[in-house]
């Protein structure tokens, strides 16, 4: 039995390795590239032990300033789309909880439905209308189409977790005087506030590194970081992988350290409703 367990914690230990290896390698191959120098970046065999140099994060500020101009854009939209999203899936999400219907139900099949469709299939069809509004180029173009496509993921994950709220406490409060809106903040927020957080990890990370809709509906004013480094990969003058693997840590450091502190109540949303019953 002892040599079971031995051999059982061995085989945890192994695979919690090779999926921290898998998942890491790529961020920590990135990190090191943008430090080395240009000609050790591709070496074969691969160089672990060099002289750091930041000398590409010098010169991807000097050769593309545009660059940090995206990060604000990336920003503006991310924050953006995270209120709204939010905001409308709590909103959402207490009407699924706290009523029933066939309306309702059918709504809600729909809102799945809806999310396992592919961004390409409708971001197609959506270019002439988004041209006829006027709002091709825009923050809130993007800030609109990242919310809505979040929406629906949001408003089933906090109807979850709305649902472990016991209704006698909306009950009490009505019977009290408070107005629905007064219930929201003052009982339902404080105590779904987990899933809130996060529905927000989900968008911001999903608004942060999206491209196809930044591609398709921007081009100058509110083109963002992933387009920005899009332009690198097909510069005239070739790509030069130092400034791009600069590029890649500055766009990636942000919601890296968004998520490592948020990852308690990331996995709060992935197992909202595991236990419940």
């Amino acid at each position: 039995m002892r040599i079971e367990r031995v051999l059982a914690m061995g085989g945890r230990l192994v695979a919690v390795a090779l999926i921290l290896i898998w998942s890491l390698f790529p961020i920590a191959f990135v990190l090191m590239s943008s430090l080395k120098p240009a000609k050790d970046i591709f070496a074969a065999p691969p160089k672990f032990v060099f002289e750091p140099t930041v000398r590409h994060y010098m010169e991807l500020v000097a050769k593309w300033g545009g660059f940090f101009d995206g990060l604000l854009n990336s920003f503006i939209v991310t924050v953006g789309a995270t209120l709204l999203a939010v905001v409308t899936s709590v909103a959402a999400g207490y009407i699924y909880s706290r009523h029933s219907g066939r309306f309702l139900t059918a709504s809600a099949v729909f809102l799945i439905v809806v999310r396992l469709i592919p961004p390409i299939a409708i971001t197609l069809p959506l270019f002439p209308v988004v041209n006829w509004l006027r709002l091709n180029d825009t923050h809130l173009v993007l800030i609109l189409l990242y919310a809505t496509f979040f929406v629906s993921l949001g408003t089933l994950l906090m109807r979850t977790f709305i649902d472990q709220v016991p209704r006698e406490l909306d009950e009490a409060a009505l019977i009290d005087g408070a107005s629905r809106v007064t219930i929201m903040r003052s009982i339902i927020l404080p105590i779904v506030a987990p899933g809130i957080l996060a529905v927000s990890v989900f968008v911001v990370v999903f608004a942060w590194n999206e491209f196809l809709f930044a591609f398709v509906f921007t081009a100058t004013r509110a083109k963002t970081a992933p387009l920005v480094i899009s332009e690198m990969i097909g510069s005239i003058d070739g790509v030069d992988w130092g400034i791009l693997f600069a590029a890649a840590t500055v766009q990636l450091v942000p919601v890296l350290l968004f998520v490592a502190f948020m990852h308690r109540y990331l996995v709060a949303g992935l197992t909202a409703g595991a236990t419940k019953g």
